[in-house]
């Protein structure tokens, strides 16, 4: 996914006419804190809700203002690696996009950009979590996928964390079905560690409870 492909459409961008109520009224409506400012399609930079407050006087247009103007962007062929990474960094609620021309093409915004993550991730699909504790060293997504499929289920996305100065890794995996007992049972028998289950229903038919009660009878 490339930065053109997640611009929204529907979000304009203030000009530098714009006066600070009109900038601030239309923050509100996008629940938004940053706007660019764009003159035809030259982009001249962002402008915060923080900086737009403290002015008194909000019928001043906003190029007249003495403010500071942020300028971070990325071109339209920028990954969204890339972009989540910018966003994180400067903590901004949108990122501009930019022809090679350095011409204004539109803005991604935080609510453009959690949703493509939510469809990554296969958040609204249904299934369970696994996660699993690792070394970096056994960092195989092949192996896992192999014990997922052996249950007849798939791995619908998944993600690695690591953690600074250790070679520990968690290993996240979202599976497309919620009855994870056996899938858990395999990972454990590879000598994974099973460190935590979300969204997983217990098969309960009664079998457990009768094996405990025949081992109990085989103590007395």
């Amino acid at each position: 996914m490339f930065a053109s492909e997640l611009i929204s459409n529907s979000i304009p961008p203030l000009k530098t006419s714009d006066t600070v109520q009109k900038s601030l009224d239309r923050m509100a409506e996008f629940k938004l804190y940053h706007l660019p400012i764009v003159n035809e399609t030259q982009f001249l930079g962002l402008v915060s809700e923080d900086d737009l407050i403290e002015v008194r006087d909000v019928e001043q247009a906003i190029g007249s203002l003495s403010l500071s103007i942020l300028n971070p962007f990325v071109f339209e062929d920028v990954h969204v690696y890339d972009i989540i990474r910018l966003f994180n960094q400067l903590h901004l609620s949108v990122v501009p996009v930019l022809d090679y021309k350095k011409n204004y093409l539109g803005l991604i915004s935080i609510n453009n950009l959690l949703e493509y993550t939510s469809n990554i991730f296969a958040v609204k699909e249904y299934g369970g979590i696994i996660v699993l504790e690792i070394s970096n060293r056994n960092n195989s997504l092949s192996h896992m996928a192999q014990i997922v499929e052996a249950d007849n289920a798939q791995i619908l996305s998944s993600y690695v964390q690591s953690f600074p100065d250790s070679t520990r890794l968690e290993v996240t995996l979202k599976i497309n079905k919620t009855e994870l007992s056996g899938i858990i049972a395999s990972f454990e028998r590879y000598d994974y560690q099973v460190k935590a289950v979300f969204n997983s229903t217990i098969s309960d038919n009664g079998t457990e409870d009768r094996f405990n009660s025949f081992m109990n009878y085989l103590n007395v």
